[in-house]
């Protein structure tokens, strides 16, 4: 279901169509109006220039994220595979005590 939210970037009112929540299309159109609002403040320069200033930012911003997350699945991954090899090296430690009780049982029978 699409839904259609007014938000206030810059002063100016946009209407955003999108599928989720408006709760979420409002904390997005917050956030650019933080960042250009930000950029406004600090640069002297127009709302066009500050908006694609601003888009280049959230893009790097974007990016940044992205590495880290990447970083972070294949620190997973790594964990993961650990986890699984420790696991089989226990298995096989297990059989190992296992035979070893065996043939220790079987000697005292004798």
């Amino acid at each position: 279901m699409e839904n259609r939210v007014t938000v206030s970037i810059c002063g100016e009112e946009y209407t955003l169509v999108a599928e989720e929540a408006p709760s979420y299309i409002h904390k997005v159109g917050g956030y650019v109006d933080t960042k250009l609002g930000e950029l406004l403040d600090a640069a002297k320069v127009g709302r066009t220039d500050a908006a694609v200033l601003t888009a280049v930012n959230i893009a790097d911003e974007l990016f940044k994220e992205r590495e880290a997350s990447e970083a972070l699945r294949a620190q997973l991954k790594q964990y993961a595979d650990e986890a699984a090899q420790a696991k089989s090296e226990v298995s096989e430690l297990r059989r190992e005590k296992f035979k070893l009780e065996q043939q220790l049982q079987s000697k005292k029978e004798r």
